[in-house]
């Protein structure tokens, strides 16, 4: 354990004996001792053991843990409440909500927070003596208010604030910014996925139905789409934009309740990151580069968590800095740098009295967009109706950016022109580029691999079809992309080489090389900041090679 690492353990064990106690309890049991990091890395993902502890701000701390034999576990740790301050707990949460009523709205999460503060230093007095411990209620002017030690009143304002401005049993994950997903499925532990070990079971256990049942039900108020017997089903986001899909009641799910969370990333990936990850080459990412840059049109696709979503926004940042954005979609996922960016969000119709009327849908949100004018229009995803919409967008010229469920160039052309989308075969060459990505195993590992780049030819009435080009495909054995375009790209040399003046269309190969350069120097450098690599990106596009705050070998 490195100095740091020490001198930040030894803190946190004096702010936090919880901490200390479940160290001791660990050790004792198992006779080994977890390494506390300060931060972790993805390198860690080799650990053939794992024994770490993290932490994730206090008073909360992270134990990955693998017994040799055993599966890899995550454990929570956090201060838990006595029996005795179960019953403090109940006394404060009772005054609460009489006092309540006499507050004004808090505008959001943090003011509600300042505000529980507020009410809990109303009703209760911390004193430093031993016996104040014993939880005895004292007179102090006209008021009763509970006494309390500094320590418990620590833990159970934690306790407070918790259920009260967060998710409750799910504050852990909600702090860990390593985590992806979070899910429940009934009476059972809880189950996340970290970006670096994976799939994990969690310590966190629902034990009871009915509070389960509650869960849900205020997670999907929180959403602005109540689940209920008649609707047991909702998709919504919460307010820091996470994705949320909730079943309620055994009706429909035999082992009850459940709800999967889909966690949103406050700052996007950079592409620099994406190609640290080798989710594809510097080159696929400078042909991209090209592409966005000078107004084509992109479909990433790719089945269930294959990171679609990581993949555009990470990829946004190639679009140049004065270029207004339209963005549309169901749930906040998508994330522009573009200062000039209206973000739309799809509505559900009005359920009962005071609640909306009327349905807001993508179809309508990209109707809207084509009368904005924008310069981009960026879907979240296209599942229906609104392609039809999306590709008249292409029609006109207005370059449209999306995900779209596929697995392949022509299963993506099937789902198109079949229900509930149905473009017309002929309207499908309106598209540009197609991005194929998947999760793929490899070596006892999930990884994120674009499989394939395509071009998008058009409607060929010969062969009655559509007819594409594959520039890029991965090669699974050496875990490397092969540039199969090279020299014969229809969208480089017709599309990006014209617009951009270019005599002779060949030429723009070596501005891909340089691009190509640029990203690998990036990388070299440790550039990986979202903001930076844009700020990068931009400047080039307006200045070329002399605003680059780097040299570059070979150009």
């Amino acid at each position: 354990m490195g100095l740091d690492n020490t001198n930040v353990l030894l803190g946190a064990l004096k702010r936090n004996p919880h901490l200390q106690e479940y160290l001791d309890s660990f050790v004792k049991k198992t006779g080994t001792k977890p390494e506390f990091h300060v931060q972790i890395s993805r390198d860690m993902e080799t650990l053939e053991f794992p024994n770490i502890i993290y932490p994730v701000g206090d008073p909360i701390f992270i134990h990955i843990y693998q017994k040799p034999g055993q599966l890899k576990e995550y454990l929570a740790i956090e201060p838990a409440l006595s029996k005795q301050d179960k019953k403090i707990y109940d006394q404060i949460f009772e005054r609460m909500i009489v006092m309540t009523p006499e507050m004004r709205e808090p505008a959001n999460s943090e003011e509600l927070k300042t505000m529980l503060n507020q009410l809990m230093d109303q009703i209760t007095v911390v004193g430093e003596k031993k016996e104040t411990l014993l939880s005895r209620i004292v007179k102090q002017k006209d008021h009763n208010r509970i006494y309390l030690g500094p320590l418990q009143n620590e833990i159970l304002r934690f306790h407070i604030i918790k259920n009260l401005t967060g998710l409750g049993m799910l504050e852990p994950f909600i702090r860990d910014t390593w985590i992806e997903d979070i899910s429940c499925v009934g009476l059972s532990n809880i189950y996340i996925i970290h970006k670096i070990f994976k799939q994990l079971k969690t310590n966190v256990v629902v034990k009871d139905e009915m509070e389960l049942d509650n869960f849900c039900l205020k997670m999907s108020e929180r959403m602005g789409r109540p689940v209920s017997d008649s609707a047991p089903i909702s998709d919504g986001a919460l307010p820091d934009g996470s994705r949320v899909n909730v079943v309620y009641s055994r009706e429909i799910s035999k082992r009850g309740s459940s709800f999967t969370i889909r966690k949103f990333a406050a700052e996007p990936l950079s592409v620099t990151q994406i190609l640290k990850f080798k989710a594809f080459s510097a080159e696929i990412a400078a042909y991209l580069w090209l592409c966005l840059e000078n107004g084509m049109s992109l479909f990433v696709c790719g089945e269930t968590a294959s990171g679609k979503t990581t993949t555009l926004n990470a990829l946004t940042g190639f679009i140049p800095s004065d270029r207004k954005i339209f963005s549309v979609e169901d749930t906040p996922e998508v994330l522009v740098p573009q200062l000039s960016w209206q973000q739309a969000l799809t509505r559900a119709g009005g359920k009962g009295e005071g609640e909306a009327d009327s349905e807001v849908s993508m179809f309508d949100l990209l109707k809207a967009a084509l009368r904005s004018r924008p310069n981009y229009i960026i879907a979240g995803e296209i599942r229906g109706a609104e392609g039809f919409v999306a590709f008249q967008s292409m029609q006109t010229g207005l370059p449209v950016i999306a995900t779209f469920h596929a697995g392949s160039v022509r299963s993506m052309i099937q789902r198109l022109t079949g229900d509930p989308i149905n473009i017309p075969l002929i309207s499908i060459g309106n598209l540009n580029v197609v991005l194929i990505q998947q999760a793929v195993r490899r070596e006892g590992h999930t990884i994120r691999r674009v499989l394939n780049l395509a071009e998008i030819e058009g409607y060929s009435p010969e062969a009655k079809g559509v007819l594409s080009r594959s520039m890029f495909e991965w090669e699974p054995i050496s875990d490397t992309f092969v540039f199969k375009g090279n020299n014969n790209s229809l969208i480089l040399e017709q599309k990006v080489a014209r617009s951009l003046g270019y005599e002779n269309t060949r030429e723009i190969y070596k501005e891909l090389d340089i691009r190509t350069k640029i990203l690998e120097e990036m990388v070299k450098r440790n550039i990986f900041d979202y903001h930076i690599c844009y700020d990068i990106f931009a400047k080039y596009h307006e200045f070329g090679l002399d605003s680059l705050p780097f040299p570059v070998e070979g150009v």
